[in-house]
């Protein structure tokens, strides 16, 4: 009886709280050469946080709230909005220590923008729907709302060159979305990313102790990609990354060039801890 009765309290309990379940959004695979670029347009690839706007609140792709002021989201449309909260090129690490936090900082968000890129609505083409946001954005008063300017592109000499001014004013590279695209979850070719290197995600296993010059510090990483394989990475980390480095069961970002004839990545090289997700809200 004593088993069942804590059966019954447990199943009230999970009833009565709503777990964080990922947001079903459209994701991007890596662009190829040969890509008819006629049917895509452009746009610069944010290094934000993703985020999307239900008509009252800012979620996270894991299903968790980013505390945003009140006056940060009083002025955005009630229709749902697909974007990135973003506050400049090469200052995600920054972004991310404001957007996560549960109590807000209102002086520093005050630097953030939510940057829309899609307008939610799974039975119009994206060149609709961006004709839709298009207008939405430009009726709404917010300061804190942006759109993500799409532009067609000629073909690939000219992606790669408009991807190489990018990345040598600080951007990190270019999305290109197809134009008669559906919005539907997942990842597909109706959405690329293009940069001039690839980056994957892993979890920090352990730390590999550093030698010689790397004496008393970290010298590599032993992480877990998705599919359970591991591997080590040992460069790209900072002196101060190195002496308080990701621990293990954080989240990391990487970048690597392509991948061996075993399948993993080429010359991997740590990028960041992918801190995305918003902290809890306080309790009253």
């Amino acid at each position: 009886m004593r088993c069942i009765a804590t059966l019954i309290l447990l199943l009230v309990f999970v009833a009565g709280h709503a777990y964080p379940e990922p947001r079903p959004l459209p994701l991007a695979n890596v662009y190829q050469k040969g890509v008819n670029l006629a049917d895509y347009w452009v746009s610069e690839k944010l290094d934000g946080v993703r985020a999307y706007w239900d008509g009252e609140k800012l979620w996270s792709r894991g299903g968790h709230v980013y505390q945003a002021p009140n006056w940060f989201t009083e002025d955005f449309p009630t229709h749902p909005l697909d974007g990135e909260l973003w506050l400049g090129r090469g200052r995600f690490a920054e972004l991310s220590g404001i957007v996560r936090t549960a109590r807000p900082d209102e002086a520093s968000w005050r630097q953030v923008a939510f940057h829309v890129f899609d307008y939610p609505s799974p039975n119009i083409p994206f060149s609709k729907r961006y004709e839709k946001l298009k207008r939405l954005v430009e009726a709404t008063e917010s300061d804190y709302l942006r759109l993500v300017e799409q532009k067609p592109i000629s073909g690939h000499e000219a992606l790669i060159a408009e991807l190489n001014r990018i990345v040598a004013a600080g951007g990190e590279g270019l999305m290109l979305k197809r134009k008669a695209s559906r919005y539907l979850a997942g990842r597909s070719d109706d959405l690329l990313k293009v940069k001039t290197f690839q980056d994957s995600e892993a979890v920090v296993v352990d730390h590999i102790k550093g030698q010689g010059k790397y004496e008393g510090l970290l010298g590599s990483l032993l992480v877990e990609l998705p599919d359970g394989r591991r591997f080590r990475i040992g460069t790209g980390f900072s002196d101060d990354e190195r002496a308080n480095p990701p621990q293990p069961g954080q989240l990391i970002t990487f970048k690597h060039h392509g991948y061996t004839a075993t399948g993993l990545p080429r010359f991997a090289s740590f990028l960041r801890v992918r801190q995305d997700e918003p902290e809890a809200a306080p309790t009253q």
